[in-house]
């Protein structure tokens, strides 16, 4: 039971931080959140499901244009229901995002139906012996596939043009804007990239659960929990967390069951930060006068 707990949290771990991770891009660049971000969690998984299963497309090919459904979803959502307000000072980007991501739910509702379905993959069919416990290969690929997912955006900052300018914003838009960046480019490319990692972890796990017009909204919670409890200005700290929370969600499930598991998890997310108000791996703000 170690054994297949462990597997578990490690790969519930891995998503969570994979759509934390867009939290943390989002934030780092603009100072704002796609609270819609479970949406685009759905979106990855139906998309892929509708291009893969109903139409019978090759999967790599259904999973590249999912992934692309993703990306003009972060953009869509930076350009109509985040940068307006923005731009005129206001903070009701944060329920005009919420309100994006009920409307994207409701569409996907009424047009892919309520009825969960199972996407197919070869790595979840049979499970393999794991020190006596049953695992599915995918819950072994998981975590691989999300702590290299991101090594690549932290080699991606620090390497490549698109990095640099990403920093450059993040570290001061208006010296950005001064250099010739295209600052409202970079932010929309930001939350691309943010829902291109929903759409990941989405594609990822449907197989282990099922595919459903509701599936991401809880997902989203639990990885803006995470964001926060890492510290949502470090990478670093937003993936760690997302590990942490796993582990510590499937072995309370493990051990209590389900019915005590968000009543447990949420209790020591809420202390943790009653303890660290910045995040586990955050820094507290410097004001300088």
């Amino acid at each position: 039971m170690l054994t297949a707990t462990l597997v578990t949290g490690l790969g519930l771990g891995a998503m969570y931080g994979l759509i934390a991770l867009g939290f943390h891009i989002t934030y780092a660049v603009s100072g704002t959140v796609n609270f819609a971000q479970g949406s685009a969690v759905t979106l990855g998984a139906v998309l892929g499901y509708w291009l893969g299963v109903t139409l019978g497309w090759p999967m790599p090919l259904a999973v590249l244009l999912a992934l692309a459904g993703c990306a003009l979803l972060g953009v869509a959502v930076e350009r109509l229901l985040v940068r307006p307000f923005v731009e005129r000072g206001s903070d009701a980007w944060l329920l005009a995002t919420v309100a994006g991501g009920i409307i994207l739910d409701n569409t996907l509702l009424f047009t892919f139906g309520k009825e969960p379905r199972s996407l197919p993959s070869p790595l979840a069919v049979a499970p393999v012996q794991v020190f006596g416990a049953g695992i599915y290969p995918l819950q072994l690929v998981i975590p691989v596939i999300g702590v290299a997912v991101a090594v690549v955006i932290r080699t991606v900052f620090r390497r490549t043009d698109l990095g640099r300018v990403l920093l450059a914003v993040a570290q001061n838009a208006d010296a950005a804007r001064l250099m010739g960046i295209d600052v409202r480019r970079t932010v929309a490319c930001a939350f691309a990239l943010s829902a291109v990692l929903a759409g990941v972890a989405g594609l990822l796990i449907a197989p282990l659960f099922s595919v459903s017009a509701e599936m991401g909204a809880l997902f989203g919670i639990k990885a803006f929990a995470v964001a926060i409890l890492g510290g949502i200005g470090s990478a670093t700290g937003v993936v760690v967390a997302g590990l942490l929370y796993g582990l510590l969600e499937a072995t309370v499930t493990a051990t209590l069951g389900s019915a005590y598991t968000q009543l447990v998890v949420f209790s020591v997310i809420i202390l943790a930060l009653a303890l660290r108000p910045d995040g586990l791996f955050g820094r507290r703000a410097v004001n300088k006068v």
